[in-house]
């Protein structure tokens, strides 16, 4: 059984989703905020290296966890649709199947706790 991380492309596509994620994201007024003191490059490469754990790939993500990270932010299952929605656009943008990318999604959905801290 291939792992999701190769279904999809390994590293060069998560790269390519990543970025197209984060302009749709800096493009959202409700998610926007939540980035404007944010390094997005510095950004882009832990959220690379998290899909990639998460997505059965290399386990190379050295940042905090999910829920130090999100602590605080008083994040709402709004923003958390909307980060899922963007996430959708960008894996269909790099002509990710439906079936991987209900799959990543999926993965995403168990943190929904950690994220929004409840």
């Amino acid at each position: 059984m291939d792992k999701l991380y190769d279904k999809l492309g390994g590293k060069p596509t998560l790269d390519k989703v990543v970025q197209d994620f984060h302009k749709r994201i800096l493009a959202d007024n409700t998610l926007q905020p939540f980035f404007a003191k944010t390094d997005m490059e510095k950004q882009g490469k832990h959220q690379v290296a998290f899909f990639a754990q998460i997505f059965e790939g290399p386990n190379e993500y050295k940042g905090r966890t999910m829920e130090a990270t999100h602590t605080g932010m008083n994040l709402q299952q709004s923003h958390f649709d909307a980060i899922v929605s963007h996430l959708k656009a960008s894996m269909a943008s790099v002509g990710a199947s439906q079936e991987d990318t209900n799959a990543a999604v999926a993965r995403v959905d168990k943190l929904k706790g950690a994220i929004l801290n409840k």
